[in-house]
């Protein structure tokens, strides 16, 4: 049988609505040493310290969507199949564009006092029942990513060979011309292959290791980058919708 932690035994006598009703200025702290958490602290909700992140990654995903719609290989593709593509891969490659552009970020945990103004103002349904809200753990995740990539130390050059690997992938359910997309991301792997090759004389084990990298992007959810880096500056606005606005505003 698995272990109770401290914190619930505490929680049980007296501290939840002390906690809910005034805040805990440790908990909501995320620099205290991490001997002093326990295992349920990373499934705490979490947020963005500074907005000015949410503007950086808000420039990363515009830049991220640019980047595709500007591919001349992609522009041939029906409208359909190009919606499907980029709904299909746009956070495995807006988190490409954070470890490009070297994106650093902190967060800090939700206040306890939040919950109880959702309770009293019954506005929790506002947040979409279904929506994953991001935690410490999805975070240290996230930043584990990231961390990978940079340790490659990838040209801008490399990072853009391997996004055209994501996004021409013709697994992606409903495409009208799947086979065609298949060999651009066969034309990508080789591309990508090559100037790793080039880049980091001759080590053939690069290639793995950015495609096990890059493996670990898909870890990380589009709900967990949408509700921590742009839920605070869309609001209940549909991110998909306006990755799609963005795409065809050429």
């Amino acid at each position: 049988m698995e272990c109770e932690c401290r914190c619930s035994e505490r929680s049980r006598a007296h501290a939840i609505l002390f906690n809910i009703l005034t805040g805990d200025a440790e908990a909501n702290d995320l620099s205290y040493s991490p001997s002093s958490r326990c295992h349920c602290d990373t499934r705490r909700t979490v947020r963005l310290k500074s907005r000015d992140t949410c503007l950086a990654a808000s420039s990363v995903l515009v830049k991220t969507v640019r980047f595709v719609a500007s591919l001349p290989a992609f522009q041939q593709l029906p409208a359909e199949d190009q919606r499907a593509l980029l709904h299909h891969c746009w956070a495995p490659l807006f988190i490409l564009g954070l470890a490009q552009e070297r994106v650093s970020f902190e967060v800090e945990h939700e206040p306890v006092t939040s919950m109880l103004k959702k309770i009293l103002l019954n506005r929790e349904h506002e947040r979409g029942e279904n929506r994953e809200q991001p935690t410490l753990s999805g975070v240290q995740n996230l930043k584990s990513c990231l961390r990978k990539l940079w340790s490659l130390d990838l040209s801008p050059k490399e990072y853009a060979y391997l996004k055209g690997t994501m996004i021409f992938n013709p697994d992606v359910p409903g495409l009208q011309v799947a086979p065609f997309v298949d060999g651009l991301q066969r034309e990508a792997q080789r591309a990508l292959r090559e100037v790793l090759f080039m880049l980091h004389s001759g080590d053939g084990g690069t290639f793995g290791r950015v495609l096990l990298a890059v493996s670990s992007l898909q870890s990380v959810t589009p709900d967990l980058i949408t509700e921590l880096f742009f839920r605070p500056i869309i609001g209940s606005a549909q991110l998909v919708h306006l990755i799609t606005d963005m795409l065809f505003a050429r």
